[in-house]
């Protein structure tokens, strides 16, 4: 594939603008609404942050990002002394479809947030959260008592998901992960995998007492009373990796790390 148009982008970090700075000088940009590809610069934040601005744009164009931040798990080693031109037409890509997020606060305001990784529903206070599970209009837990629930996407899944001990989920899986943060009632359960056709809702019991905020990747809302959560199929994003590092075996690879 050859991309003629190719936008640059990266994290305010003295790593990545000197990175910038050195792409600059070697290739041929234009700006980001006339591209055809995107290159990020930074660390999973970042490319977080960049897929969230194509979203809000409704641009789908291909990003490469190449890590200088701590994880980098969305993005490619970054190397200098390598022909980029060639990198990219030899890069895989891979379509991640981000989760929708719509709200209703206690107030009755209604917000909607898409999330690439996860939906998080958190308590706001010492006290625990209350909250009445639905799938696909069935209620499959009438009282969760717990300090939070998260719902997460493959892409996702080795992230906050992961730390709560929820499962790795392949890339092609077709799946969701709905995993509890620190479950006090039913105490044994730990979570579910969803077909990611799921549609589910979240009820917050005793909402006014007790308080739950519900976070979209990194945006929001507080004093939330009910949450639907599932998988919007209308905005795919495009992610190219190096063929060594492609994110389905790195999703893969991650369940045996012991670092």
């Amino acid at each position: 594939m050859n991309y003629m148009k190719m936008a640059l982008l990266a994290s305010p970090t003295p790593q990545a603008e000197a990175a910038l700075e050195e792409l600059h000088r070697k290739y041929d940009w234009v700006d980001i609404e006339d591209a055809s590809l995107v290159i990020a610069l930074g660390g999973d934040g970042f490319m977080l942050q960049v897929l969230h601005d194509m979203l809000a744009r409704q641009q789908n164009v291909p990003v490469f990002g190449m890590n200088l931040g701590t994880f980098g798990f969305l993005m490619n080693e970054w190397r200098s002394d390598d022909d980029l031109l060639q990198r990219l037409n030899k890069a895989k890509p891979v379509t991640v479809s981000p989760l929708a997020m719509k709200v209703t606060t206690i107030s009755g305001e209604k917000f909607s947030s898409p999330a690439i990784n996860e939906v998080s529903l958190l308590r706001e206070t010492r006290q625990t959260a209350k909250l009445e599970i639905t799938v696909g209009g069935r209620v499959v837990l009438p009282e969760l008592v717990c300090d939070g629930v998260l719902v997460a996407t493959p892409a996702g899944s080795t992230a906050y998901n992961f730390s709560a001990q929820g499962p790795i989920l392949p890339l092609d899986s077709g799946t969701l992960a709905l995993t509890p943060i620190s479950p006090f009632r039913p105490r044994r359960w730990r979570g579910a995998i969803l077909p990611d056709r799921a549609h589910i809702t979240f009820r917050v019991l005793d909402a006014a007492k007790r308080p739950v905020s519900a976070v979209a990747d990194q945006r929001e809302y507080r004093d939330v009373e009910t949450v639907e959560v599932a998988i919007d199929r209308t905005n795919a994003l495009t992610l190219l990796f190096d063929p060594e590092h492609a994110l389905d075996d790195r999703i893969a690879m991650e369940q045996f790390a012991i670092g």
